[in-house]
């Protein structure tokens, strides 16, 4: 059952990204072109999302576990650093040079259009080299025995 809505969730969250425009990467470079010919639209699709995120998550933490099972897994981190800036940094610049971020990219991966394929390629590129370079630069974990 869990795996099912998940499934929902998924296949209802990519309709939302394509019914919005957010897979259009016209329409987000439009968006993000504040100087030139402002696009305003996807701000009402980002401030409803917040509207309902902002609701929802103060009606579903009150409920003592998720509904099918587990326990609720919030953000700990408190605190704005590098690795978060870095991060932060490749996001935008990739996504105002491309018109893509992640979820929107795979939903028009359906398209087979060249540079949606490209950005998904790169994108997975670069979550292994994040994981590539999390490993080397892991501290040492030997026992202190």
């Amino acid at each position: 059952m869990r795996l099912l809505s998940l499934f929902a969730i998924g296949i209802l969250f990519a309709i939302g990204l394509a019914v919005s425009g957010m897979a259009q990467p016209a329409k987000v470079i439009g968006f993000l072109d504040i100087f030139g010919s402002w696009d305003p639209s996807l701000a009402f699709v980002m401030g409803s999302a917040l509207m309902v995120t902002h609701f929802g998550f103060r009606f579903v933490l009150k409920k003592p576990s998720p509904i099918l099972g587990g326990k609720f897994q919030l953000p700990s981190a408190k605190h704005i650093d590098a690795r978060l800036l870095c991060g932060a940094s490749f996001f935008g610049i990739g996504w105002g040079l491309s018109g893509f971020c992640p979820g929107p990219a795979l939903v028009a991966l359906g398209s087979g259009r060249p540079e949606v394929l490209t950005f998904v390629g790169a994108m997975f590129a670069g979550f292994f080299l994040k994981d590539l370079f999390d490993m080397v630069m892991a501290p040492a974990t030997a026992p202190n025995q």
